[in-house]
């Protein structure tokens, strides 16, 4: 089990997570959702933070500094409101050492069901900006 973050180390816990877990292939992640991320009067939280939070839980079971998005199959199953804890557990569920798919399920902190998606992740030679 790796207990050492390799990638994203500059990644802001306020608005994409703070890291519960990192193992080897997995990573478990949580966001606590606040009033900035609110686009309504319900509380309702944009999809764009809950994206974020599982997409950072896939950069993480990836855990390689290289680590990029190539694209994602995702689904919002239920809405996200403001004060709920998020709680992202991440899957690598096949790959090479250069691409990987990572399987993601965020739910909240009522163990209801938030979203799902499957990550396909690609570890470049070097960094995506170099």
């Amino acid at each position: 089990m790796s207990k050492f973050q390799n990638t994203h180390h500059l990644a802001s816990n306020k608005l994409i997570g703070r890291i519960i877990e990192l193992g080897n292939e997995y990573s478990n992640v949580s966001l606590k959702t606040t009033d900035e991320m609110v686009v309504d009067s319900f509380g309702l939280v944009h999809g764009g933070f809950v994206f974020g939070l599982a997409d950072y839980a896939a950069m993480l079971a990836v855990n390689q500094p290289t680590v990029v998005l190539g694209k994602a199959d995702v689904r919002f199953v239920n809405p996200a409101k403001v004060g709920d804890e998020l709680i992202a557990v991440a899957k690598v569920i096949q790959g090479t050492d250069y691409k990987k798919v990572i399987n993601v399920v965020i739910s909240n902190d009522k163990n209801k069901k938030i979203f799902e998606g499957d990550f396909h992740c690609y570890v470049l030679k070097k960094h995506v900006l170099a």
